[in-house]
């Protein structure tokens, strides 16, 4: 079961003895479709997760930010007069960053104490650390009664991440857990970042299959695909791929070498299908959805190749369930996470039936959630 507010206030009463001002929550994400099209300037379709960051807090009367993990059992604290990066000092500098960040900013910013607890599984592709970035920033806003705009504090968040904690980001990650809906997925121009609510086919939930593979050092494998987008864009004469039509990459694709070719050819056809998943998802067309996940996953495992044979696995046992509208990988690929469009009524025969499927195929032992599709940071 998820996390809910009584069992971070359990947490915060039992260590302070009293009741918490304020409880934050800010989810983790799983994207339906659009992957690898964010730092392209393109268009991605992810929806907040009832899995979460949450942090209960109190005001201080001083510049500092004191928590306590209950995930890693144990309690920093920093200075907002004394922000300097520490590599190895683990989850704090997120909460460091973000800090930096809003103060960078021109924001004042105003102490507070608290605990901190998440149930994102860490390193599975479904952003914890943007959940911890918007939760710390929510937190910060309260205790420093800020204006909260979530398309801004994104932002921030991204921008910590990136500066901060060093990690080359698009901004995907950290909007949808600002900004989030209930009940819908999010269609995000990552150029202008509008972001517009998409309903949920009637009927349907959606599935994380966690293969319980973790992606491992690839970095240079995600900055060696930007520097062949980057280098795509350059040879069509535009800003990003997201500029590029389908048309025009089969008028011009022959000019290129033949993996930069693959990894253009992906970028353009998943902004297509990302378009066309949000029309099929406001005409409640479940089946169509589906079939441009499906199509999703071929072109991230044979075009931009971030698949996995654990993934692949993955997207296989789930397809082959009569209740499965489509699977795909989801997150940066190569471990990780994947996701399922089910009927909702067949969902627990699903999990157990695609669990067992992947467990006997893989000898790995699966964590599968049902979903919900949730608000944005919050205080709740």
């Amino acid at each position: 079961m998820p996390l809910d507010k009584n069992d971070i206030v359990a947490r915060f009463t039992a260590r302070f003895g009293q009741s918490p001002r304020w409880v934050i929550r800010a989810p983790g994400r799983v994207n339906l479709i659009g992957e690898h099209t964010d730092y392209n300037d393109g268009f991605v379709m992810p929806m907040a997760i009832d899995r979460a960051a949450w942090i209960a807090l109190r005001p201080r009367d001083d510049r500092r930010v004191a928590v306590f993990s209950v995930d890693y059992n144990e309690s920093r604290e920093f200075s907002f007069d004394e922000l300097r990066t520490n590599e190895n000092a683990g989850w704090i500098e997120y909460l460091k960053g973000t800090a930096w960040s809003l103060q960078d900013s021109g924001l004042r910013l105003t102490g507070w104490e608290g605990v901190l607890q998440g149930d994102v599984p860490l390193g599975a592709g479904l952003s914890s650390s943007a959940a911890l970035e918007l939760a710390t920033a929510r937190a910060l806003a309260a205790a420093g009664s800020l204006d909260w705009n979530p398309a801004k504090m994104a932002l921030l968040g991204q921008r910590a991440e990136n500066k901060w904690v060093g990690v080359n980001c698009g901004i995907m990650d950290q909007l949808i857990s600002a900004a989030g809906q209930k009940g819908h997925a999010l269609l995000i121009d990552c150029r202008t970042l509008d972001a517009q609510p998409v309903p949920f086919p009637a009927g349907t939930a959606v599935v994380v299959l966690d293969t319980s593979t973790r992606r491992g050092l690839v970095d240079s494998a995600y900055n060696e695909r930007r520097s062949q987008c980057e280098a795509a864009a350059k040879f069509f004469g535009v800003k990003a791929l997201r500029d590029v039509t389908m048309k025009q990459f089969e008028q011009m694709a022959g000019g290129l070498d033949v993996v930069t070719r693959r990894r253009a050819l992906h970028v353009i056809s998943e902004n297509d299908r990302t378009l066309r998943a949000a029309d099929a998802m406001r005409r409640g067309d479940a089946v169509e959805l589906g079939r441009l996940m499906a199509e999703s996953h071929r072109s991230l495992r044979d075009d931009y190749e971030v698949s996995s044979d654990a993934l692949n696995a993955m997207v296989e046992c789930a397809a082959a369930h009569p209740a499965c509208f489509g699977a795909r990988m989801t997150g940066a690929g190569f471990g990780g996470c994947a996701m399922a469009l089910i009927r909702a009524d067949a969902a627990d025969d699903f999990v157990a039936k695609t669990a067992a499927a992947y467990q006997q195929k893989t000898g790995h032992t699966p964590a599968v959630y049902v979903c919900q599709a949730t608000n944005g940071a919050e205080v709740v």
